[in-house]
């Protein structure tokens, strides 16, 4: 299992994009703005001002200190700095995002899968985590199963002597964040460690830009290790300028919005014979079932539609696909064509 393939690997230049989580092409012009006027700030190194704006907006945005936020060169920088935690045993819920396992093993962490079932909607069972675990990672709303785990559910993962790390990289994505932990204190939830990501809503993988939510001296043992400087100008600006109040509210309308063309796609896509979509669904994304996986994907790709495979995912198989969810102008493509490849494939000795 290649825990190291994701989206980007798939969607190759000139093919419609299914297979990235990410909202458009482009930030929008006022982020660019932001942007292109902070790079007048890149002939001096990041200055330690510019870092404690970003992080005083980011307590801001969730109601935290500044000194409970740590800036990140994108959330998988923190998933590679999860070994100087020194757990003993991590647990890592799937099917679910692979870098933290990747991160853990290759630190010769010892790691244990826990796996959620299809046949009751991939929810999370707090008892099924190892007792002994005293490192715990999941995400919420997960990928790329697109379940969004009850907040309280989540909490019950938190105990003395254990650090508790929610991916929440696409918890923007969620009309008003209902189940996100990221406000919560070290008294709310011992050990937590709340990962946000601004690549997926904003559209800056390019510029890896994001942050971890946790109590002082916990971000200060996973920061430990980092290079001076580790985020440069251009990624604090982001994080500034995406935290502030104009900018949530933005990403709020775009929550609505993304919600109405997932449930536009969930039900044309319920509509084509031989497609299982697992519901229910709370990200921009939908994990779907079909007969022969590797050859639909392919007859895809030969019709110019990239989509992610699902086998890289502990837990799932090789009929597993994850498709992003775009305008439905966009997706209409991808139902038709899906259609037709199963359609295909159905006949004459069926699938």
């Amino acid at each position: 299992m290649d825990l190291r393939h994701h989206g980007d690997a798939e969607a190759e230049p000139g093919l419609l994009d299914f297979a990235v989580n990410v909202r458009g092409a482009g930030p929008p012009g006022w982020l660019r703005e932001r942007l292109v006027a902070a790079v007048d700030r890149l002939g001096s190194y990041p200055s330690a001002a510019d870092e404690l704006a970003a992080r005083r907006a980011v307590a801001a945005r969730h109601g935290r200190s500044p000194d409970e936020v740590l800036v990140l060169a994108g959330v998988a920088e923190g998933f590679a700095l999860l070994p100087a935690l020194r757990p003993r045993l991590a647990a890592v819920l799937h099917p679910g995002f692979t870098e933290p396992e990747v991160a853990l093993r290759t630190a010769g962490v010892e790691v244990r899968r826990v796996l959620t079932a299809a046949a009751d909607g991939h929810r999370l069972h707090p008892d099924d985590v190892p007792t002994a675990a005293d490192l715990v990672v999941l995400g919420n709303p997960t990928n790329p199963t697109s379940v969004l785990h009850p907040a309280e559910a989540v909490r019950r993962l938190a105990r003395p002597g254990r650090v508790l790390v929610v991916d929440e990289a696409f918890a923007d994505a969620v009309p008003g964040e209902p189940e996100s932990l990221a406000s919560d204190s070290d008294s709310d939830t011992p050990g937590l460690v709340v990962l946000r990501s601004l690549t997926k809503t904003w559209a800056l993988p390019g510029l890896r830009a994001g942050y971890a939510l946790g109590a002082p001296e916990l971000l200060e043992r996973l920061a430990a290790a980092r290079p001076p400087w580790p985020v440069g100008t251009l990624g604090l600006e982001a994080v500034r300028a995406c935290c502030e109040p104009a900018a949530v509210a933005e990403a709020a309308a775009v929550a609505t919005e993304l919600t109405a063309h997932r449930d536009w796609l969930v039900h044309a896509l319920r509509e084509v014979p031989g497609v299982h979509v697992q519901l229910p669904a709370a990200g921009p994304y939908l994990l779907l079932r079909v007969p022969d996986g590797p050859a639909v994907r392919d007859a895809l790709r030969g019709r110019g539609i990239a989509v992610r495979r699902g086998d890289t995912f502990p837990g799932l198989d090789a009929d597993h696909l994850r498709v992003a969810v775009r305008p439905p102008e966009l997706a209409r493509v991808l139902v038709d064509e899906l259609s037709r490849v199963l359609a295909r494939y159905r006949a004459p000795t069926g699938l």
